[in-house]
């Protein structure tokens, strides 16, 4: 009878959390929906109807704690779920000089974000932010770093800000990166190489890739992949780092953990999917439960923002998060022609 009064309380902790989940869900369907039929981005879609309803995740409303709550653990359990698309088997796929230059874009386009910030006014968790987003995979890799760095009265701000440029800009990506990629002479395989190096959401990774032609949609496919099991090992190195400078956010009266219930999730599926444990049909359902459950996240995190507080950004934000595009492609770029 304990054990059934114990599980039947905990049921009754999570029920206020319902009202603010459903309208999360409802907002992310809406924008797969929206998406699926008129083509544009459903995280993007997804943040922006998440901004028009803020008034629901004001203090005393039913819904906020389930929006805060979204925002949150839902949010972990989809970046933990990535790792079921990742195995050492890409590695070999696509060789050790392509990986190494993938690798180093992304170290040092957060280098470049760290150094750049400096010049529009940023501080250090914007820099991280931002160039992480970047260099890994967008809005996934925003949330996921956004929950290790310590927070501060703009948290939600600059993340909402983050997600909402760099899925305009890998939108503009996708557009123009195929071109570009004929302009440059790149053969089926480094124009893979290009695309996925650079596009920062894998949605538009594959659509700019299989434009061009199978071949080049597979390359960069398993390219993306690659940027986005980068984020398990950046994620670590956030958290040593502030940990070690003593900026560990105490507000809950105890240091975090040195690595995030998250990052470990992903990590355990990584290896297992390495192994050959999970089949590819379940690895297929874990990807689509994954982008579910970041889409549901950032509606909550929409809805968590004020539209007006966006403002105060700045345009110096801007040009960074486009210098940081910028530079990233012109490493992938240079880095091709180098290898030859």
């Amino acid at each position: 009878m304990t054990s059934l009064a114990m599980r039947l309380s905990g049921f009754d902790g999570l029920r206020p959390m319902f009202p603010g989940f459903v309208v999360s869900v409802l907002v992310a369907a809406t924008a797969q929906f929206l998406s699926e039929h008129y083509g544009a981005p459903a995280m993007l879609l997804a943040l922006l109807l998440g901004l028009s309803l803020n008034f629901l995740a004001e203090a005393g409303s039913r819904t906020a704690p389930g929006i805060e709550f979204t925002a949150r653990t839902v949010l972990r359990l989809g970046v933990a779920l990535l790792g079921a698309r990742i195995s050492v088997d890409m590695l070999a796929e696509l060789g050790a000089p392509s990986i190494a230059l993938v690798i180093a874009g992304v170290i040092t386009t957060i280098l470049f974000a760290l150094g750049a910030s400096r010049f529009v006014g940023r501080g250090w968790r914007f820099a991280l932010l931002t160039g992480g987003s970047v260099a890994i995979c967008g809005a996934s890799a925003a949330m996921a770093i956004a929950a290790v760095l310590p927070r501060h009265e703009k948290s939600e701000r600059d993340l909402v800000f983050t997600v909402l440029s760099v899925t305009v800009l890998s939108t503009v990506a996708m557009v123009i990166y195929p071109m570009l990629a004929q302009v440059f002479h790149f053969d089926a395989r480094d124009s893979g190489v290009f695309l996925g190096g650079t596009i920062h959401d894998v949605a538009q990774v594959v659509g700019a890739g299989f434009s061009i032609g199978r071949e080049t949609g597979e390359t960069a496919t398993l390219v993306k992949l690659i940027r986005v099991s980068m984020l398990a090992p950046v994620v670590l190195t956030f958290s040593l780092v502030i940990r070690q400078k003593g900026l560990a956010d105490l507000s809950e009266g105890k240091k975090p953990p040195l690595l995030p219930g998250f990052v470990i999730g992903f990590l355990v599926l990584a290896a297992l999917n390495s192994v050959g444990v999970i089949p590819a049909v379940v690895a297929e359902w874990a990807g689509t439960l994954s982008r579910w459950a970041l889409l549901i996240a950032i509606a909550a995190v929409g809805i968590k923002t004020s539209l007006g507080r966006m403002v105060e950004v700045g345009a110096g934000a801007i040009g960074l998060m486009v210098a940081e595009t910028i530079f990233l492609g012109v490493f992938i770029v240079g880095g091709l022609h180098l290898l030859g």
